[in-house]
């Protein structure tokens, strides 16, 4: 083992996670996650095709690259995902493949998709009342959608199946009980997540931020909590459980106690642009250099030694946010 290739960072952090984003575009408007009317949308040929983003993750498994997160906007939107799987699974080195979603599609693709290579699912599910749940995405019917979707992850095997909740007050605040009591009963993995802060979403931000602490607290009126591992992943979640639970309850606090010191990963977004951090401005073309037919290691090493030590956000400001706009830019 210890002959295998490492990636490290100039802080000694071993890096082997790589999150695809495959495209910005989503079928829903979550409020803390991107405007409205929405963003200027990549063009076509701004798009890595699904051959450049293996060829690109082929380099890196070389040099020490391990896991596979597919995101988006929301990847499920693009056409043939199950096809960039497959050759994602077939790539040397790589051990595990994860796809984020927001499940409303799922339903249709979850058998593929497992078939394909995905092993691992995490679900984005804000509220568990239809009528809230559409609010907060902006689409009718998501919530019955969402829920389809996991049944049918469910059902075809995937495990774990990790549950994204991002805390909001006055908008789902009142149900994390409810959310946690999830987890007495199905083997899913309910994890509160932070609201961090974008150009799109200053406001919310700014007066709905609750953080974990207080989210574990209204947990706890349930019953006793022990902690616990948590399912297999490359997260920074801390998780928690009730006695004889199949499920878990974990918090991922970019906030409050950010976990920068123990970074695992960088993102390549759907337009090939190597970003060493999810917020901050510091990214590497790697699209251009890869069509010109450039050797690609030497700038995988520059984004290693750019990567910073930490973020530096501040709640109710895009101050630190390298003026990113959206969380779907970059698949979060």
């Amino acid at each position: 083992m210890s002959d295998l290739p490492v990636m490290q960072d100039g802080f000694g952090r071993r890096v082997e996670y790589l999150r695809i984003s495959v495209t910005d575009k989503c079928n829903l408007r979550c409020v803390y996650c991107m405007p409205l009317e929405g963003l200027p949308w990549l063009r076509r040929e701004e798009l890595l095709s699904y051959e450049e983003i293996t060829d690109i993750v082929r380099v890196m498994a070389a040099m020490g690259l391990r896991r596979l997160r597919i995101t988006g906007g929301e990847p499920l939107v693009r056409r043939d995902l199950p096809d960039l799987v497959c050759q994602l699974a077939g790539v040397d080195g790589i051990e595990d493949i994860a796809l984020s979603t927001n499940a409303v599609l799922l339903d249709e693709q979850a058998e593929a998709l497992r078939a394909a290579g995905v092993r691992r699912i995490n679900v984005s599910i804000d509220s568990l009342d239809e009528t809230r749940m559409d609010a907060i995405a902006r689409r009718p019917g998501t919530l019955r959608r969402v829920l389809a979707g996991m049944e049918a992850a469910e059902r075809v095997g995937f495990e774990p199946i990790k549950v994204n909740v991002v805390l909001m007050r006055g908008h789902n605040d009142d149900e994390i009980a409810e959310f946690a009591a999830l987890t007495r009963e199905r083997p899913w993995h309910v994890r509160f997540i932070e609201l961090m802060p974008t150009g799109s979403n200053l406001d919310l931000s700014a007066d709905a931020y609750v953080p974990a602490a207080e989210a574990l607290e209204r947990v706890r009126e349930l019953g006793d909590l022990e902690p616990a591992d948590g399912p297999a992943g490359n997260g920074p979640a801390r998780y928690f459980r009730f006695p004889g639970a199949p499920g878990s309850v974990g918090v991922i606090t970019p906030m409050s106690h950010n976990y920068c010191a123990s970074c695992n990963r960088m993102r390549l977004t759907a337009d090939g642009q190597l970003r060493p951090c999810l917020f901050g401005s510091q990214q590497t073309n790697l699209r251009d250099p890869l069509r010109a037919g450039a050797d690609l290691r030497p700038f995988i090493e520059e984004t290693l030694r750019i990567k910073p030590e930490r973020h530096f956000l501040v709640q109710g400001s895009d101050r630190g946010s390298g003026g990113l706009v959206a969380l779907s830019q970059t698949g979060g």
